[in-house]
């Protein structure tokens, strides 16, 4: 094949490789066509020469490309003896052609998005060796060819341009079996033409690689389920503190706790200062609240009623009942009294439904506690006393 036939072959590839994949979605196929040189074993005494090919390649996997391979080569023969023969070498050019057909594994190092990629790579194949001589040796049938099998081993790099087009540099090693050519010539001349069994050719080569093919598409899928409206918060209560979760700003108080309406912890406060009692009362034996407390007695009720309502309003809450005396009277005498006041506090609430459960302890502190001077009349009456203290769960 003459060398214009060859670059024709190669510029077609090129310019059909390049339309085809235009033409097509980036996927896992490619097209690879390749020009470079063929620097041959010194023993083969042929010149460098144009080398090219064109591949189709496979990703296996994002390292692993795998390709198929048609190249071919012209080359004439170094001028030597036989070559010089006036009779068989006259008219010789372009005597040597290797024809290629072999597939080819490339792995790739480095990330598969990278832009430069190196490679090493190594191949396995066949080359069909033909020589053509002087018009002696054609007119005697002369023109020996034949397969011959071929490894091939290299390295190069892959410069990614886009997702679908690539410039790849190759140098490679390819090793093959010449027992056709050669070694038939020597037959035809009468003398021997030095040759070997093996011989190993370099080859150097560029080549772009076009993409092809569908790239593999996430399908969106859709489904018929029905999914259920988001829960209005104000018909939450989380932390079943009373408060709906829109409004509760303090969110998973613990389980008890006194809040406000904004869901924070409260600390509750029931203040019976107010409810005073009568000098020495109540007596011993007495039940009835109303007949001991201060005039006016109303003012004095309507806070223990408040007192009850709270109660009521906040059923976790517990009480203390904790009475108190002025100075006036013994020791002994003020604490027996003051027991006598906080009991008949205790009375009271528990009559107006309040469970004894609630109520932790009736203590008495005689005059041992006063909240104002027992030097004036009006301080001793509002040490005659009975004070709730309150114990807030969760507090």
């Amino acid at each position: 094949m003459k060398r214009n036939a060859l670059s024709a072959l190669i510029a077609l590839a090129l310019v059909g490789g390049s339309a085809a994949a235009s033409a097509q979605d980036f996927g896992n196929w490619y097209i690879a066509p390749r020009i470079g040189a063929n620097i041959p074993d010194s023993s083969r005494t042929t010149d460098t020469s144009v080398w090219g090919g064109i591949g189709v390649g496979v990703w296996v996997n994002p390292h692993l490309a795998v390709d198929f391979e048609y190249t071919i080569n012209n080359a004439d023969f170094k001028s030597n003896s036989w070559r010089n023969d006036p009779f068989y070498g006259r008219g010789t050019s372009h005597q040597w052609e290797s024809v290629g057909l072999g597939v080819s594994g490339r792995w790739f190092f480095g990330d598969e998005g990278s832009q430069w990629r190196p490679y090493i790579m190594a191949g396995v194949g066949a080359l069909r060796h033909a020589a053509y001589s002087g018009f002696l040796l054609k007119a005697q049938g002369f023109n020996e060819n034949g397969w011959d099998p071929m490894a091939t081993l290299g390295g190069g790099i892959q410069y990614n341009m886009s997702d679908r087009l690539a410039l790849r540099g190759e140098i490679a090693a390819r090793y093959d079996r010449d027992n056709n050519t050669q070694g038939n010539l020597s037959d035809a001349l009468g003398y021997a033409i030095p040759h070997h069994s093996g011989y190993t050719d370099g080859i150097v080569s560029v080549g772009l690689v076009y993409s092809f093919g569908h790239a593999e598409a996430t399908v969106a899928t859709t489904t018929t389920e029905t999914v259920p409206p988001a829960a209005d918060c104000h018909t939450m209560d989380s932390d079943h503190d009373g408060v709906n979760d829109c409004d509760d700003k303090c969110p998973n108080t613990a389980a008890g706790t006194i809040v406000g309406p904004d869901g924070c912890p409260q600390k509750v406060v029931i203040d019976l200062r107010g409810v005073n009692f009568k000098f020495d009362r109540p007596k011993r034996g007495e039940h009835n609240i109303e007949p001991s407390l201060q005039v006016p007695t109303s003012d004095s009720v309507a806070i223990l009623d408040q007192a009850i309502d709270a109660l009521k309003r906040y059923p976790d809450i517990k009480v203390e009942l904790d009475g108190h005396t002025d100075s006036i009277g013994t020791d002994a005498y003020n604490q027996k009294l003051s027991e006598r006041r906080a009991q008949i506090v205790n009375d009271y609430l528990i009559a107006h439904g309040i469970d004894t459960s609630r109520i932790t302890a009736v203590k008495g502190f005689g005059e041992s506690q006063p909240i104002d001077t027992n030097a004036t009349k009006e301080g001793r009456a509002r040490n005659r006393r009975t004070e709730m203290k309150v114990e807030n769960p969760g507090q």
